[in-house]
């Protein structure tokens, strides 16, 4: 069964623009698990657009499944993981201007990411890298230790839905899933996902869990919370079985 972590960050933004209170990310979560979450995602960036400190410490504590932080690997970010030490940490290249994380990071021995794999490892800190699909990446990220690797759905995602550069992203993705699982990673995927398109990504060989946060949360506005989470899980489940 594909596991489903849902990323609460697009409650937070909502509650940031006007710099009060409510939503609360934190009730966000309670409310996914409660529908059958797997586990919970949080991207903690450099100019706090979203979640907060504050968040990630309440979730660390209340989570019942999988706690899952999202960070740039810079010093501020690993000192703040070691403290709090979620069950694992999904590295991610961040930009300022960004909107949303463009691509995949650019994995290579040496520098700070290798260290901040080796830190997390050390403290005994899941460690996932937010890549592209590509398997000469997948290679790179396995003489790095980590243990997972979360394939970036983006250009899946953005392609129109069954066309001809559709399916060749989603090749792009087969390929790299079977390279994960010959490498001896865990695999993940996501970013752009919904109920409409997880389908074919679900039936990814090796593919162990999703992480799917905006378009979750923009149906969750439609329909509620927790009928958004169990309409996902149904795609997925679909998807993974051949019948979606």
């Amino acid at each position: 069964m594909v596991r489903l972590y849902v990323n609460v960050d697009h409650v937070a933004t909502l509650r940031q623009q006007r710099d009060v209170a409510y939503p609360d990310p934190v009730v966000a979560a309670a409310l996914c698990e409660l529908a059958g979450a797997d586990g919970i995602t949080v991207h903690l960036r450099e100019d706090r657009r979203h979640i907060q400190e504050r968040d990630v410490r309440i979730l660390r504590q209340t989570v019942r499944g999988t706690f899952n932080l999202e960070m740039a690997a810079t010093e501020e970010m690993l000192m703040l993981a070691l403290e709090i030490k979620p069950d694992f940490c999904t590295l991610v290249p961040e930009k300022r201007q960004e909107r949303t994380t463009e691509g995949g990071l650019d994995v290579r021995a040496g520098g700070l990411l290798e260290t901040v794999v080796m830190k997390l490892n050390g403290a005994g800190v899941g460690v996932s890298l937010f890549i592209d699909p590509e398997p000469r990446v997948i290679e790179a990220c396995r003489q790095l230790q980590a243990g997972t690797v979360e394939l970036h759905t983006g250009y899946y995602c953005t392609a129109a839905a069954r066309s001809p550069a559709a399916r060749q992203q989603l090749h792009r993705l087969e390929v790299a899933a079977r390279a994960a699982g010959d490498a001896g990673l865990r695999l993940g995927a996501g970013h752009g996902l919904d109920y409409a398109n997880v389908g074919p990504v679900a039936a990814l060989p090796n593919l162990e869990e999703l992480n799917i946060g905006h378009g979750l949360i923009a149906r969750a506005v439609m329909i509620g919370m927790g009928p958004a989470v169990s309409e996902l899980r149904a795609a997925i489940a679909a998807g993974a079985t051949g019948a979606g």
